[in-house]
């Protein structure tokens, strides 16, 4: 296999690279939803999310909030994916270091997760009531 370094690849340019290079996101997304399924979870309350955007007419401001909020979810799922198969890459034995960093990251999508909720229902909990 021909080995190029990490500072040849970067040295290269041009229209093709820059195109290519959107294919390495894209696969790391179908990657994670097809193998993590907390991810495929988080799409799909998403989803439910921007349905409920559109029945109770969101404002542009709660749309933002919610956007950037669905976002980071996403995205700390996908770092957790990362941080977990760097492990796993690293050690396939049981140590008490890489159980940290496993559970550490899988703590911050907690975490994330559950102030996600509190967004949700600051912005929907009103509009839910006004129905009654």
């Amino acid at each position: 296999m021909n080995m190029i370094s990490r500072d040849e690849r970067k040295r290269e340019k041009g229209l093709k690279k820059f195109i290519n290079s959107f294919s390495y996101p894209v696969k790391g997304l179908k990657y994670a939803y097809r193998n993590e399924q907390n991810l495929a979870v988080d799409v799909g309350i998403a989803l439910i999310v921007v349905i409920f955007g559109f029945i109770f007419k969101v404002n542009k401001y709660e749309w933002a909030i919610l956007a950037l909020t669905i976002g980071l979810v996403i995205s700390c799922e996908l770092i957790n994916t990362a941080i977990e198969a760097t492990v796993d890459l690293v050690t396939e034995e049981y140590h008490p270091l890489a159980k940290v960093a496993k559970d550490t990251s899988a703590a911050a999508v907690f975490i994330f997760a559950i102030v996600a909720i509190i967004v949700g229902l600051i912005i929907f909990l009103p509009k839910v009531i006004a129905l009654f």
